[in-house]
């Protein structure tokens, strides 16, 4: 079951889909990983703690500290992990209109996070690119 990676078909079928909740980025020791009361959509392992993106309600429940509040946008193309130009192409559309972004590769498709407050404009960015508007 490999993935798409034609570039071309890639940005014409991505198929951006907006989920409904709020999430944030945390940071947290590895003992405390251990014992939250939930599990986090994501979880990556660095030197200085363990970075995690969690619900927004969950985080306050667990009275986990974060920055900001990020939307969460699934590229529904089967986008394969090797494919070549694909997120450029949407970063650089999405720096061009002054969104920033956090990607998460996963074995089918690529995760957007962008600030809530441009939810709506990301959305309308990637609509353009894939030729709907």
């Amino acid at each position: 079951m490999n993935g798409e990676k034609d570039l071309e078909i890639l940005l014409r079928s991505m198929r951006p889909k907006l989920s409904g909740s709020q999430f944030v980025f945390c940071n947290i020791l590895p003992d405390k990983l251990s014992i939250l009361k939930m599990e986090p959509l994501f979880v990556f392992r660095e030197e200085e703690g363990a970075t995690i993106i969690i619900e927004k309600q969950q985080a306050d429940s667990e009275s986990l500290d974060y920055d900001d509040v990020w939307s969460w946008i699934t590229l529904t193309v089967h986008s394969s992990l090797s494919a070549v130009g694909f997120l450029a192409a949407i970063t650089t559309k999405l720096s061009e209109n002054r969104i920033s972004v956090n990607v998460v590769s996963a074995y089918f498709h690529d995760h957007l996070f962008v600030p809530q407050e441009k939810a709506s404009l990301a959305m309308r960015v990637l609509n353009d690119l894939q030729g709907l508007r």
